[in-house]
């Protein structure tokens, strides 16, 4: 049974285009208002970051402590790494054959020894303690408590792990807990959905500060890199994540179409984190079973950033054009190596993409790491695409991990990618998620 969908004026992706919108005019018009709007976009993501935690700790535990056995545990956390590694090798390959082909940066002809480091030392020096040890070992959290006040979603995954395999040790002991701990996720879903209502606020905010602080010319200022970024980007996208969809039984377009609101405000946002929650939620409406969104989706938000991957590729190669430094085919795959390694510190800190890039670069001794002072302008639009291929990498994954795995309910996937919303009462398991779903528009 399908109930009514809201008006247009009433969806959530239709307050969010609007704030866009107004966005971009107040910081056109008014530069100096627009970066004043900044608190607002920061505010909604500061929101957001404050129940991705919690939401990852009783997704996860919960989903373990229900699987039955720990193989099933070991076999789906496996398969999302295989998954994920797969997915953005390729990204990387294929940034680097398009900015090989385009060759963005020709001609600029830029002196690295002009060029001010200063405005990027913020990034070179954090890049300086990104090494793989660090990032290995910045997994274990210090205690329980930093993991959670940090907001590390590594850290967070760490720990609740091992609690939903201790959980599913402790058999019919736990089984109290686990309804609790199942309680307790469900209410921090409905925070999201409150919080989801100031969401064309916060992208709103988000967009007035981008073009009021850059200036309307970071629409078009290194244009050339920017299109050929959200290109590749979109390449990856039809391409790659594409055939992955096919072989899941799911049609990108549709899937892309479910989640047009998450897409919109990580448009806004330049964040894919914040539609985080929402993504799990409306994974598990969809159809994915609960353990393996609670595995793959904090798995790829730190293994699977594919639009990242594309984005470091490119630019890297886009500063070596720039500024007339000739790299030979061994060094463009040296390069390739060290990126793939690079990549997966990206989100193990703020900034993670432009840090990984500085770390990148140190890492080439023959790539200037002041190079990084041609990008800062652009840096912000190009942010957006990669958020949004990070995005849809890590839904696309999600459900063919689930799929894999047997884990994933077809008919329920593709009556609600037909566009129609099933009722409670066909779906009695699905309530919470179905009525967080239909609340957040």
């Amino acid at each position: 049974m399908a109930t009514k969908q809201p008006p247009l004026y009433a969806r959530l992706y239709f307050h969010v285009i609007v704030g866009i919108v107004l966005g971009v005019l107040l910081g056109w018009l008014s530069p100096q208002w627009g970066i004043a709007m900044k608190p607002l976009g920061d505010g909604f993501i500061k929101l957001i970051r404050m129940v991705i935690a919690p939401i990852i700790f009783g997704t996860i535990v919960v989903g373990i402590a229900k699987m039955g056995n720990m193989k099933e545990v070991g076999r789906v956390g496996v398969k999302a790494l295989i998954f994920f590694e797969v997915v953005s090798t390729l990204a990387l390959i294929i940034g680097l054959v398009v900015v090989d082909l385009a060759k963005p940066g020709a001609g600029i002809n830029a002196n690295a020894a002009t060029l001010d480091a200063s405005k990027v030392a913020a990034f070179t020096t954090g890049a300086s303690h990104l090494t793989v040890i660090d990032f290995l070992m910045n997994i274990i959290p210090t205690t329980v408590v930093d993991a959670f006040a940090k907001g590390d979603i590594l850290q967070v995954l760490c720990f609740s792990l091992m609690f939903g395999m201790a959980l599913l040790h402790l058999g019919e002991k736990s089984k109290a807990f686990v309804h609790m701990v199942d309680e307790f996720t469900h209410g921090m879903f409905g925070v999201v959905s409150i919080i989801m209502w100031v969401a064309s606020i916060g992208t709103f905010g988000a967009i007035a500060f981008t073009i009021g602080q850059f200036g309307p010319q970071t629409l078009y200022s290194l244009g050339v890199l920017l299109v050929d970024v959200v290109v590749t980007c979109l390449l990856f996208v039809v391409i790659i994540l594409g055939a992955c969809s096919m072989w899941a039984g799911v049609n990108l377009w549709r899937l892309i179409k479910y989640f047009k609101e998450e897409i919109l405000i990580v448009a806004g946002t330049s964040s894919s984190e914040t539609v985080l929650p929402r993504s799990m939620a409306k994974l598990e409406n969809l159809g994915c079973q609960q353990h393996v969104v609670g595995l793959v989706i904090p798995t790829g938000y730190s293994f699977n950033l594919c639009g990242t991957s594309v984005y470091m590729t490119m630019a890297a190669m886009f500063i070596a054009q720039a500024t007339n430094t000739p790299l030979t085919i061994g060094q463009q795959l040296v390069l390739l190596g060290v990126l793939m390694l690079s990549s997966k510190g990206a989100a193990a800190v703020t900034g993670g993409g432009f840090i990984t890039l500085a770390a990148t670069l140190s890492a080439m001794p023959m790539l200037p790491v002041a190079g990084l002072a041609l990008l800062l302008g652009v840096d912000p639009l190009m942010s957006r695409a990669r958020s949004f291929t990070n995005l849809v990498g890590n839904v696309v994954g999600t459900v063919v991990i689930a799929k894999w795995e047997g884990a994933l309910d077809s008919r329920r996937m593709n009556r609600l990618l037909d566009g129609e919303t099933v009722d409670q009462a066909d779906e009695p398991e699905k309530v919470f998620v179905a009525s967080a779903h239909h609340h957040a528009r």
